[in-house]
């Protein structure tokens, strides 16, 4: 039994849900999202929450099922608060500005990195230390922040490079004389 399938997803006040088939389609204040299930589960709504179950007894129904579920909550959680990413940098030299819809950012590279942020997404940039990524697709707003931290990953001895807030690099110990 999936612990996370069988809880229904709550849907707050503000924001619509229709379902028309296998699509779920979400409009909130922030925007519209839809999903298309698998025809492994069945989507239900009532009374302000939308329930998932699995079709069957099958490994597949089963793994969709908890997966459906989460799907859907991060389209209600989307339009409704959004989705933030927070990245640090960290190192001499090291900096980001965003001008216009480009992420220009200073790595230690003889050339300076332009990264284009694509749309659904919006970056910003409070320090030349700190980028904000903030949307209403979770999947988009993680895979952008990993795009960006891909140019420079934190490395272990110093922790130079760009990483998550609030994320744990472990340390090694540099040459001894």
């Amino acid at each position: 039994m999936s612990r996370i399938g069988k809880k229904p997803v709550e849907v707050p006040s503000g924001v619509t849900a229709n379902i028309n088939g296998q699509t779920v389609e979400v409009k909130g204040p922030k925007g519209t999202l839809s999903f298309k299930a698998t025809d492994d589960v069945t989507i239900s709504q009532d009374e302000g929450k939308i329930s998932v179950q699995p079709r069957g007894t099958s490994k597949r129904a089963r793994q969709q099922w908890g997966m459906s579920r989460s799907m859907i909550e991060n389209l209600v959680t989307g339009v409704s608060k959004g989705f933030k990413k927070e990245l640090e940098i960290n190192g001499v030299g090291y900096r980001a500005a965003i001008q216009g819809n480009i992420l220009k950012l200073s790595l230690g590279y003889s050339h300076e990195v332009n990264f284009e942020v694509p749309k659904g997404v919006t970056v910003t940039t409070p320090k030349q230390t700190e980028i904000i990524v903030e949307g209403i697709d979770a999947q988009l707003v993680g895979q952008v922040a990993a795009n960006i931290r891909e140019w420079r990953g934190p490395e272990p001895y110093k922790g130079k490079g760009i990483k998550y807030k609030g994320e744990f690099i472990f340390r090694k110990e540099g040459k001894k004389k």
